[in-house]
């Protein structure tokens, strides 16, 4: 069975909020295994590799202090307290593919992946404020060490107006303003 990682990438965002959640409610009963179990349940056959869910999950839950350290200074306007609950999962989800998954999903996927959720759960600005943010982790993490061999077709190819499409993939240079914090 194929694996659908855009789903499973929906349903880690969604374990990760409801586990924030809870654990700013005081809930000590929350636990992530739990919670993914749950929310795996109904997407299963759809899904196929669970292990991709749980996987991401845990990691990003284990590593919450050291990827809002990255983050914090590449968005120093927006504290990671008041950027809101959806945007700072998405951040934290795609600097984790970033730092932790290079093997098995390219940066670039990782970048887009993360404003593909921003767009279809965020607010209008999240999906522009994903991108720079992760842009610039992009680039201090230098994983856009070959950028002038790769780009070089594609910005001639667009140039040309044939290619536009890889020009939108590339990832803002300046992070925009997240959603007002969620109360």
């Amino acid at each position: 069975m194929a694996s659908n990682r855009h789903l499973g990438r929906i349903i880690t965002l969604q374990s990760l909020y409801e586990l924030e959640f809870r654990k700013k409610a005081g809930d000590a009963t929350v636990d992530l295994d739990t919670i993914i179990a749950k929310n795996i349940e109904p997407y299963e056959k759809a899904l196929g590799d669970t292990e991709f869910v749980y996987a991401l999950s845990r990691g990003v839950a284990g590593k919450i202090k050291e990827l809002d350290g990255i983050l914090t200074p590449i968005a120093p306007e927006w504290p990671i307290s008041d950027i809101a609950a959806i945007d700072r999962n998405v951040l934290r989800m795609g600097v984790y593919e970033l730092k932790y998954s290079g093997a098995t999903v390219p940066p670039k996927v990782a970048i887009n992946e993360a404003v593909e959720l921003a767009k279809a759960f965020g607010s209008d600005n999240s999906s522009k404020f994903i991108n720079g943010v992760l842009g610039t982790v992009f680039r201090e993490l230098g994983l856009d060490d070959t950028k002038e061999e790769n780009e070089q077709p594609a910005k001639k190819s667009n140039e040309s107006g044939k290619d536009a499409k890889a020009d939108a993939s590339k990832p803002d240079e300046k992070a925009e303003s997240p959603a007002e914090p969620e109360a």
